[in-house]
């Protein structure tokens, strides 16, 4: 199973072509967001292509492919927009080896606070902007940046999962960082 992972989208239209294309052409048989879809939030710079509608429309393409969490930008006015579910703060992927995918925005669970996992499980979140693939402890951490407003020093990014691997990869194909789950 291939996943495709993205985030802090912000309501950006031009950054949302760019991220179906990557995800048409990576094979990959879903598309998880990680909130933060619609809106660019109070404090965030207003998105050169900010166009939420459009982006919408762009998403309800794919809806039986998506499945997606709540951002802290994210509200019950976008829900109307979309043809997929998008309000919870969490979901759970298992994977047919049996490990499980906590996915979550970030803003209200993370890498340091989360429930009960068992090892070797998976924290995904967007939030911070920042791309991180990692193992903690006996869980790992996963993060594709975002697609929109990356921070820091990097390129605009999302993720993949693949053969036992998650990858945090620009659009211009450079792997930016990358975790094997063991």
């Amino acid at each position: 199973m291939k996943l495709f992972f993205a985030s802090d989208i912000h309501g950006c239209a031009d950054s949302m072509r760019r991220a179906l294309t990557a995800f048409e052409q990576s094979g990959a048989e879903h598309f998880i967001l990680l909130g933060d879809v619609l809106n660019h939030g109070p404090r965030n710079p207003l998105p050169a292509g900010y166009a939420p509608t459009e982006v919408a429309e762009m998403l309800n393409q794919y809806a039986e492919r998506i499945t997606a969490v709540r951002g802290n930008c994210d509200s019950d006015v976008d829900q109307m927009l979309l043809d997929f579910p998008m309000m919870a703060d969490y979901n759970l992927v298992l994977l047919p080896n049996g490990r499980r995918l906590f996915l979550t925005h970030g803003h209200l669970y993370n890498g340091d606070k989360h429930p009960r996992l068992r090892d070797g499980d998976v924290i995904v979140s967007g939030h911070t902007h920042l791309p991180v693939a990692e193992q903690r402890g006996a869980l790992y951490l996963f993060n594709p940046g975002s697609i929109t407003i990356p921070r820091g020093e990097h390129q605009a990014s999302y993720g993949l999962l693949e053969d036992n691997t998650l990858k945090v990869v620009t659009f211009e194909g450079e792997v930016i960082c990358q975790v094997e789950l063991r």
